[in-house]
């Protein structure tokens, strides 16, 4: 222990009496190893995002949404009813067929004006069953969820989302006060925070502003046709279930499930007018993606790691060359091989991780200014830390092994002599 010691001692010595060479030969381990770190940094900062918002969409979940079939092109003045999308029916069946189902939570949506006052904005209307907000968390900030009485009772209540609340209520009473939404007053007894996003293909079920009412008000107040002008025509959808959250009790049963339910559908319509996605799936697509691209990052970043070692090799020749003599005496007055090769190895790695130190410094800096100014999301792991730094200490003995060998096979007698 000593012995390591005192080389580490005189492997810093000897690195110091050539300061300007060493730093510039640890400047691309310090930015091999920045690169590193904060270009993964950066990549699980844009994927943790995405993958939490899956994962909000609840692995034990199955999504089923309507979706419009495509239909023949009408020209003129006509009227036209499309009827397509989940039914009460499908909700019975799944409720009825799937012994691996726990709970399913359907969900109406309609496109209505809500005001108070003066002030009026288009919410979407969702009305669903207490249980939507368990399957779909998000926080309340004040007031409660929807409650069974309020389905049973056809209570005209409604829970808002909090960017909605804020635009619509201002300053006026939240809790306990009332708006319009359509032709119907609602009490507002809730307001839950916003969270709204869209992953690959696969939206949350909330929106940014969305009015959540007792599925039995909903279909009482709202029907299942809604009407709409477009160019030349007016258009009437009838869908009786835009979306269902289908709940299984275990996630290996999450899949089965799903072909099971598209089986089904399949047999029941006649048209795929409907999704199933699964967010499971989708979840192990993204890990998947994820870990795919840290190795692409890594690998990129690795090359500055390459170009540092580099660097390393040839000072560490260098500093061979100008040792001869030093050597030969060392050799002369009895020191083994294995002893400059222990020299040579320790300045070459004092070299790496002094440079992978400050490279680690400069790759949590990095991503802490891309996300200070530029609001983009960063997270700097310490297995990237560690990565970064293992990658930089297997760099100097790498790099350092073939001058240090070449240092111990120098023979004695043509070192004493070098000039």
């Amino acid at each position: 222990m000593r012995g390591v010691t005192r080389a580490v001692r005189i492997g810093i010595k000897d690195l110091w009496l050539h300061r300007l060479r060493s730093l510039l030969t640890i400047l691309g381990v310090v930015f091999g190893v920045g690169s590193v770190v904060a270009m993964l940094a950066v990549g699980e900062g844009a994927s943790a995002q995405a993958l939490e918002r899956i994962r909000r969409l609840g692995s034990n979940n199955i999504m089923l949404t309507a979706t419009k079939a495509v239909e023949e092109t009408t020209s003129g003045q006509v009227q036209r009813t499309s009827v397509y999308g989940l039914t009460y029916a499908d909700e019975k069946r799944l409720r009825e067929s799937f012994p691996s189902v726990r709970r399913i939570v359907p969900a109406k949506l309609v496109r209505k004006e809500a005001r108070l006052g003066e002030r009026s904005l288009e919410v979407r209307v969702v009305g669903t069953t207490p249980e939507w907000f368990d399957l779909v968390p998000r926080r309340m900030l004040a007031g409660r969820e929807l409650e069974p009485h309020d389905l049973a009772g056809r209570s005209a209540v409604a829970v808002l989302t909090e960017s909605g609340a804020r635009k619509l209520l201002a300053v006026e009473r939240s809790i306990g006060g009332f708006v319009r939404i359509g032709s119907f007053a609602f009490e507002v007894i809730g307001i839950v925070e916003s969270d709204v996003g869209k992953v690959g293909d696969l939206p949350t079920p909330d929106q940014d502003i969305d009015a959540y009412i007792p599925m039995t008000v909903c279909k009482d107040r709202f029907g299942d046709t809604s009407q709409r002008r477009t160019s030349g025509s007016f258009e009437r959808e009838q869908v009786e279930l835009h979306q269902v959250i289908v709940d299984v009790d275990d996630t290996a049963h999450v899949e089965p499930t799903a072909d099971a339910i598209t089986t089904m559908l399949k047999r029941f319509h006649k048209r795929v007018d409907y999704k199933v996605e699964v967010p499971l799936a989708l979840l192990r697509e993204a890990e998947a993606t994820k870990r795919t691209f840290n190795v692409v990052l890594g690998s990129i970043a690795g090359i500055s790691l390459l170009v540092g070692g580099i660097g390393i090799m040839n000072i560490m020749l260098a500093s061979v060359t100008e040792r001869t003599r030093e050597i030969g005496i060392r050799r002369a007055i009895g020191a083994k091989k294995r002893q400059i090769i222990g020299q040579f190895l320790i300045e070459s790695v004092v070299l790496s991780v002094v440079g992978g130190l400050v490279g680690v410094f400069l790759g949590v800096a990095i991503p802490w200014v891309i996300q200070r100014f530029s609001g983009m999301p960063t997270d700097v792991t310490p297995e990237s830390i560690a990565l970064a730094l293992g990658i930089s200490g297997a760099v100097g003995i790498i790099f350092g092994i073939y001058p240090a060998r070449r240092a111990a096979e120098l023979d004695p007698i043509v070192a004493l002599r070098h000039e």
